[in-house]
């Protein structure tokens, strides 16, 4: 049994290559950015600020959050016994998500719930803070960007496809605004782990990004096919 942690930017990719990482590898891939997404949609639909540590914190008895798993859907996730996998992928929660989760109680919410998961069975997880905080004992911990325009460019092109109107010039600027948010944030800010090993996927394609996660995975632990 063993733990890979994914930390890195919005858009860098981290839970379509982490996904099909764990396809190939047979484990459980633990989509914690989707948590923290659930959370800011809950608070967005109760009309309250996600910002707001005063307004978000008395929900959080109130959500309860289920990860379930097939291989015809992949990871589904249900919010309260309704399946919100896509309303969580709008545009608007991906700020939605990065303000609650800088809220030190959503942030203890899921981080019992994210650990217990780990120590059940092999699990594969990215989010902004996994190998540092998370799953600091993590046999695999991988640090993985792009450059901004190019992270950029692939949700555009992501958002092309599902018929979503927003310009690249307004998701650039999305994303370096989630950057500096996630960065300077008080708790538990983006930064890379002392024992990450840094993959920047500029120029390399969804197929050769996924191989190389999985060459870092077979380097570490011995025994993984």
């Amino acid at each position: 049994m063993f733990a890979v942690a994914i930390d890195g930017p919005a858009g860098a990719g981290k839970s379509t290559i982490a996904r099909k990482v764990a396809a190939d590898l047979s484990i459980i891939y633990v989509d914690t950015g989707a948590m923290y997404r659930a959370i800011g949609a809950y608070a967005l639909k109760k009309g309250l600020d996600p910002h707001s540590r005063e307004q978000v914190t008395p929900l959080l008895p109130e959500i309860r959050l289920e990860l379930n798993h097939s291989p015809e859907e992949g990871q589904r996730i249900f919010l309260n016994g309704q399946d919100v996998s896509e309303q969580i992928r709008l545009p608007e929660m991906s700020m939605a998500a990065s303000a609650v989760s800088a809220i030190p109680e959503v942030r203890a919410f899921l981080l019992e719930q994210q650990r217990s998961l780990a120590r059940r069975q092999s699990v594969i997880m990215d989010g902004r803070d996994i190998g540092t905080v998370v799953l600091p004992q993590a046999e695999v911990k991988i640090f993985l960007t792009a450059a901004a325009e190019e992270r950029a460019r692939r949700r555009w092109k992501e958002y092309q496809e599902k018929g979503l109107p927003d310009s690249y010039e307004a998701i650039l600027a999305d994303v370096i605004q989630r950057d500096e948010q996630d960065k300077n944030r008080p708790i538990a800010p983006l930064r890379q782990a002392e024992d990450a090993v840094l993959l920047d996927t500029t120029g390399l394609n969804f197929a050769q990004s996924v191989e190389k996660v999985k060459e870092i995975i077979r380097e570490r632990v011995a025994d993984v096919l």
